[in-house]
């Protein structure tokens, strides 16, 4: 009976092949319905335990914003704005945003704030959640982690969480590759130019991040990239996305966001 699961298992690696929106081979062994089914029941957690924003004006702000977004990419999005001073924001598969209030201390127009959910949505378009979900699979302890992800209110189950990126609240910390990043920061820096938001104001995103953030790790000890290179690679990404978001705005994509 081992043998025969080590089979299904190999056999499932053999055939896990993906490939990410910018073309980069991709290990995904997770079913998109059932990492879905783990957004939903992270998100249903989420709301249990931490405060949700009642403020109607930064509600109707932040859904602005995340609206315009998700109109460019389709599909139904629960948006949720969290009383959390830490800047943060985070999107989950199975169509989930959530937004602290903090975060509109740091993202301080409509395009900044477009520039972090955008960053958000990019990676789970891009499906990080499942790759890093496949990766922990693969290392740890094969069909048994499969099967506990059934069920996200056990150990396993909550440990598994961490890879859709709420290490934070579930106790483990387990952060997007660099590579993961940066494939976020290109795609959402699209996004938000398609969706009619101004791109050059990700730098400036990043330029208040720094300030809010003080010391930072040196980057080679860090997974993420650093905020000078974040920005650096942001400035490259530019030009494309500047034309992007000329055409969105010739086709009157004007989001009107106010606080």
């Amino acid at each position: 009976m081992k043998n025969c699961l080590l089979c299904v298992f190999f056999a499932l690696v053999l055939s896990a092949c993906a490939t990410s929106p910018l073309g980069r081979t991709q290990f995904m062994l997770m079913p998109e319905d059932q990492m879905a089914a783990m957004g939903a029941q992270a998100f249903v957690n989420m709301k249990q335990q931490m405060p949700i924003d009642q403020n109607p004006q930064t509600n109707q702000y932040v859904t602005c914003v995340a609206r315009a977004l998700v109109n460019e990419v389709g599909g139904q999005w629960e948006i949720v704005v969290f009383q959390d001073e830490t800047p943060n924001a985070f999107a989950l598969p199975g169509g989930k945003i959530g937004v602290h209030s903090g975060l509109l201390r740091v993202a301080r127009n409509q395009d900044q704030l477009a520039a972090v959910i955008g960053h958000e949505i990019a990676h789970v378009l891009s499906r990080h959640s499942n790759e890093r979900a496949s990766q922990e699979i693969a290392v740890q302890q094969g069909l048994n982690v499969v099967q506990a992800i059934a069920n996200p209110t056990s150990q396993t189950g909550q440990l598994m969480m961490g890879v859709l990126g709420l290490g934070a609240q579930y106790g483990v910390l387990m952060p997007y590759s660099r590579m993961q990043e940066s494939e976020a920061d290109l795609l959402g820096l699209e996004l938000m130019a398609r969706a009619g938001f101004d791109p050059q104001q990700s730098i400036d995103l990043w330029i208040n991040m720094e300030q809010a953030g003080g010391g930072q790790p040196v980057e080679f000890l860090s997974t993420h990239p650093s905020h000078a290179t974040r920005m650096q690679e942001l400035k490259q990404l530019m030009p494309k996305a500047m034309d992007m978001y000329r055409s969105a705005r010739a086709a009157r994509k004007t989001p009107q966001c106010d606080r």
